[in-house]
């Protein structure tokens, strides 16, 4: 649907997913602080864009206020973690194929790189 068809409803729907966003952000970053959780680079105001809230269990819609499945991520951290997975997909031979993962409740959310790895060589050793 084009955006100026759009019904008030549908507008405030995506203005207060819009807000939802912004304030675990906010909430992020006031419980941990300007700085990287996986590297420690620390960050001040003038910079704090450069710091993302990487969801634990990979399930954005789940924000406690306690902060429990938050971690604040530089950047460059934050895409490591998401791209980690591309090594163990090489090495099981699945390298250059699209492959996504669907969070489903109750489940984990993908594979560490650990796991693939270990996966992989079990299939390696199987051939």
């Amino acid at each position: 649907m084009e955006k100026k068809n759009r019904s008030p409803e549908e507008v405030v729907r995506e203005l207060k997913k819009a807000k939802i966003k912004e304030d675990y952000r906010e909430r992020a970053l006031a419980l941990f602080g300007l700085i990287c959780a996986r590297c420690g680079r620390e960050f001040e105001e003038s910079n704090r864009h450069l710091l993302t809230v990487h969801h634990k269990d990979g399930n954005h819609l789940y924000n406690p206020p306690d902060g429990s499945n938050w971690e604040l991520l530089c950047v460059y951290c934050h895409e490591d973690i998401h791209s980690r997975g591309l090594l163990g997909d090489f090495l099981s031979g699945k390298g250059g194929q699209e492959i996504s993962t669907v969070y489903r409740e109750g489940e984990k959310f993908g594979l560490t790189l650990g796991e693939k790895l270990k996966k992989a060589l079990e299939e390696k050793k199987k051939k």
